[in-house]
């Protein structure tokens, strides 16, 4: 406690900088429900520090707090003293309004008295005293003074120095002993295996030196109705845009973000907002997912960042937080994580659903946070009842991931280059509605057809109907597995059928490439029906084929078309 009492001391006396009234703060550290306890706790903390007060809380609490301070001073006394482990790690500024009449020191007056500012010290630092270390039996007895909590903290102290592996328990049993003394022996203290205040000091100042920078400090935000511990130095408050308080990388720290989330709402929202997580840019697919009734854990990593997402619904508000950090910087992002995790806690209020920021209003957008976007989109559909689908080899080339209508996934089954086929197999079971039936004759030049397909990516909720006429039976150097069609169609539609006006299939859209070349906007080419058929066939899958099918007007041919198209997302 005197090598405390002085270091602090010796803080105190180099802060020189005045501050005015109105950035006044206290270090807010405890908080008791009843006057007698809260004077025990006061004259406990008055005997090993300085500028001690209690205030009246109100509704029978009573706070225990230092200060007054100049804001910035009372910042860097915050970290010093919750590096030091002396002050509770939740321990947080608070403005002098915040308190009522003063029951400790009597007669010390109103909560806003001025700040406290040493004396001026032109040339002269007081240094650090270091008393002498304390003998084993000292060591034990102030060991014996640790609480649980703080026994635990010591052994995950020596987890993270690499010199214990077993149970976060509190006991020190033969394990922790050991530990103990492979730390001592490491850093050139005698081994007796019972550590002494200044070598648990040490330990942790070891084990908080990873933190250096990050600026760790409470934020109690009132209008989202959170109080949680963050990393200052890493990120920053942007904006409010509902459900989330949006904290900025600080630029120190490449990729940290964090979001706090709140807002009114009943399971059916903590449901929705599940799903709706899943699909941003900050919460990459590979991880774990956790959901209950009442609370859900998403975890995601990617080659990029690391993303952390925790909420529960309680008492109608559902409240949580996202910490989203770079990947390869695990100490740190763990070490703030359990920090965040720990320091949790809602307070009163939630976020109003109506703050909106208007200038962060688009389609690829959800709150200002951008949504997943996949590499490339095409189109493609089903060959069977099984939920087989045709698509294009390009579509469906180098992707980490490939959904179909954003919903199901799915795998390659084969591919054949030569035609550029693929053919594509959800991973799970699908019925599809309407399937193809493909044409088991040649149609008639310059007869209508018409391709369906996602045109324009999946902006639109559905396949869109492009109608043209069959130009050639051939492509343009005479290859019979190909026609040339007469149509302006987009880029999203290739790998869509090509139908003729009685729904049959007459061939898959092939992309706009012929082979670097440009060609007019309304000219298209479709690998033939027979040769789509016979890639299915070597991989034995089995179609229907018709040549007795009634003609359709446009809207049931719309209908048809547009129901066997798939949507076929490919994913990093």
């Amino acid at each position: 406690m005197r090598n405390v009492l002085f270091s602090l001391m010796a803080l105190l006396l180099v802060w020189v900088t005045p501050a005015k009234a109105q950035d006044t703060v206290y270090i807010q550290i405890e908080a008791q429900p009843t006057l007698s306890v809260a004077e025990d706790r006061l004259r406990d903390y008055a005997a090993v520090l300085p500028d001690v007060n209690g205030f009246d809380l109100g509704r029978g609490w009573y706070g225990i707090a230092l200060g007054p301070y100049p804001r910035a001073e009372a910042n860097a006394l915050l970290r010093s003293l919750r590096s030091r482990r002396q002050i509770p790690s939740d321990s947080y500024l608070e403005s002098p309004g915040r308190y009522g009449q003063r029951i400790w020191p009597i007669g010390a007056g109103p909560a806003t008295t001025a700040p406290i500012t040493p004396q001026p010290q032109a040339t002269v630092v007081v240094p650090e005293l270091q008393p002498a270390d304390e003998t084993p039996a000292q060591a034990r007895a102030s060991e014996a003074q640790l609480n649980r909590a703080e026994r635990e903290e010591l052994q995950i102290a020596l987890k993270w120095a690499g010199f214990y592996n077993a149970a976060i328990d509190g006991a020190f049993g033969r394990g922790t002993r050991a530990a103990m003394r492979a730390w001592q022996q490491s850093n050139g203290f005698d081994d007796t295996g019972i550590l002494t205040t200044a070598q648990r000091a040490e330990l942790f100042r070891q084990y908080n030196a990873v933190l250096d920078g990050m600026d760790i400090q409470t934020v109690r935000d009132t209008r989202a109705g959170i109080a949680v511990d963050l990393p200052l130095g890493a990120v920053r408050f942007d904006r409010y845009d509902s459900p989330f308080a949006h904290f900025a990388p600080t630029g120190d720290v490449e990729n940290a973000q964090v979001l706090l989330i709140s807002q009114p709402g009943d399971r059916d929202r903590l449901a929705g907002l599940y799903e709706i997580m899943q699909t941003l840019e900050i919460v990459p697919l590979e991880g774990d997912r956790t959901r209950n009734r009442d609370s859900f854990v998403l975890t995601g990593q990617n080659n990029r960042i690391v993303s952390h997402t925790e909420v529960r619904l309680a008492d109608g508000a559902i409240k949580g937080f996202t910490l989203v950090w770079p990947t390869g910087d695990e100490d740190r992002r763990t070490r703030i994580l359990a920090a965040m995790q720990k320091s949790f806690q809602p307070l009163e209020g939630v976020l109003d659903p109506a703050m909106i920021a208007e200038d962060n209003q688009s389609v690829d957008l959800v709150a200002g946070l951008q949504i997943r976007q996949p590499l490339r989109t095409a189109s493609g559909f089903f060959v069977d009842t099984r939920g087989r689908v045709v698509t294009t080899d390009t579509a469906v080339e180098n992707c980490g991931r490939i959904t179909l209508n954003d919903s199901y996934d799915a795998e390659v089954m084969a591919t054949d280059p030569a035609t550029g086929i693929a053919i594509l197999q959800a991973t799970q079971p699908l019925a599809p509605t309407t399937v193809a039936q493909f044409r088991d004759s040649t149609p008639r030049l310059q007869s209508e057809i018409a391709v369906s397909g996602y045109s324009f990516g999946g902006v639109l909720p559905s396949a869109t109907m492009t109608f043209g006429r069959l130009a050639d039976l051939r492509g343009l150097n005479g290859e019979e597995t190909l026609t040339r069609l007469d149509i302006s169609t987009l880029d999203g539609d290739a790998g869509g059928p090509v139908l003729d006006d009685r729904g049959a299939v007459l061939g898959m859209l092939l992309p706009r490439d012929a082979a670097g070349r440009q060609l007019p906007a309304d000219v298209s080419f479709a690998t033939k029906s027979d040769t789509v058929r016979a890639v299915l066939q070597r991989a034995g899958i089995a179609v229907q084929a018709s040549t007795t099918l009634p003609r359709l007007d446009p809207v049931d041919l719309t209908q048809m078309g547009t129901a066997m198209t798939v949507l076929v997302s490919c994913w990093e």
